[in-house]
């Protein structure tokens, strides 16, 4: 980077603009967060206006009404009786803020031997010690070991290579849910919480197989375990449902989001709560005390929600999840032209996500982020994990802009294969 910096000056709608003057179509939505385009004016003029009217509110037994509103709006769209609202700063505070939540209701339950979390191989949660205590890349734990939550499980991912090229959700595979069970019969009473991700997204875009997330909630409700869906990626769309949680109609316990909650214009994590886990928690609390210890500085400022607002405003007025529906069968048609490419090893998508996996190259990571450089040079961004190529575009994307992304990434890999 310091020998070529890669520097974004400029951005409006689906296109980028470099520090050189080269424009850049956006094939990952900046890093999921961005699906409504750039340079929004709806959220601009929104933002601008509060910050000229309130810009701080304390967090604590104070609020204003902006918060409220946007916390109704949101529980329009999330599943049945998860309507409690808890703001967060990122994706990563509100995994923390969810397994906070998970042991405040078991303990307002009394459940005292309830300590431990299921986390899946593969999974991404953030990087505070919560989440990279139940995620599932080893090698952002290494230095962190020492300080990592006690007593977490992992489960086995859900890709199997007869998954490969498979378009949506794999047949194969919900017997790998099966590992919960194992995990809660092996600590009996133990096992506070599950969390995945509904889609795997940081990893390369992991679909789950038919069945799997409802043997999961299943297994759940048997052994008393909450269900934690983190649809930072997945939630507000990307799947052509407001939240994966309806599109694979699976119902979880407690959901996180953040990056299109504000179009990824100002930092935000939101957790949504089931009904039954908030009155427990609150009915528990001693007269006077503090119900659930927990917050942040800046969760939900003014400024966050006046930005989710007009988003939310947005995602009416433009019909936004029926667009990602349309736009989508498109969408993995053009991903899926691209498996005649000698070093595509595997391509997975579901609405408006796409993992295509590149042949290793001497080491691993080498051969993604050498046609990540190949493919900027040729007028596309885009997301890689090692040697996974993750693709999110802007759901405000025509036709013509996917042919566009398809044709530069194209370009990018074969000039990489040259080399």
């Amino acid at each position: 980077f310091k020998k070529n910096p890669r520097l974004i000056t400029g951005a409006k709608g689906v296109y980028l603009k470099t520090h050189e003057g080269n424009i850049l179509i956006d094939a990952s939505s900046g890093l999921f967060c961005n699906p409504l385009g750039h340079g929004r004016e709806e959220i601009v003029e929104a933002v601008s206006k509060q910050l000229r009217e309130l810009d701080f509110v304390l967090p604590f037994n104070q609020g204003f009404g902006g918060s409220f509103e946007l916390a109704t709006r949101i529980a329009k769209y999330t599943p049945d009786n998860l309507n409690k609202i808890f703001y967060t700063i990122c994706g990563s505070t509100a995994v923390e803020t969810a397994i906070k939540i998970a042991m405040a209701y078991h303990a307002s339950k009394g459940h005292k031997k309830k300590f431990r979390f299921v986390g899946r191989d593969r999974g991404y949660h953030g990087m505070n010690i919560g989440g990279l205590s139940v995620g599932g890349f080893n090698n952002y734990k290494e230095m962190c070991a020492s300080v990592l939550m006690p007593g977490v499980q992992h489960m086995r991912h859900t890709f199997l290579p007869e998954h490969k090229f498979v378009k949506g959700q794999p047949e194969t595979g919900a017997e790998l849910a099966d590992d919960l069970e194992t995990i809660a019969n092996k600590f009996d009473g133990e096992i506070a919480a599950c969390i995945v991700e509904p889609i795997a997204g940081s990893t390369g875009t992991l679909i789950p197989p038919k069945g799997y997330l409802n043997k999961l909630r299943k297994i759940c409700d048997k052994h008393g375990i909450l269900l934690i869906f983190d649809e930072v990626i997945t939630g507000w769309g990307r799947t052509g449902s407001a939240f994966a949680a309806q599109e694979f109609d699976v119902t979880p316990d407690l959901i996180t989001m953040a990056k299109a909650t504000t179009n990824g214009v100002v930092p935000m994590g939101v957790v949504a709560v089931r009904d039954s886990i908030y009155d427990s928690i609150v009915n528990s609390a001693a007269e006077g005390s503090i119900e659930l210890f927990h917050g942040y500085t800046y969760s939900g400022i003014p400024v966050a929600v006046a930005a989710a607002l007009a988003v939310q405003d947005i995602f009416e007025k433009e019909d936004i999840f029926q667009r990602v529906k349309d736009m989508s069968p498109y969408f993995q048609n053009a991903l899926h032209s691209l498996r005649d490419l000698d070093c595509v090893k595997s391509i997975r998508g579901y609405g408006m996500m796409g993992g295509i996996d590149i042949q290793m190259k001497d080491k691993p990571g080498k051969a993604g982020f050498q046609i990540y450089k190949a493919c900027y040079a040729n007028g596309v961004n885009f997301k890689a994990t090692a040697d996974a190529l993750v693709l999110a575009p802007p759901y405000i994307c025509e036709k013509k802009h996917i042919d566009e992304i398809f044709d530069k990434l194209r370009k990018g890999i074969i000039q990489y294969m040259k080399q």
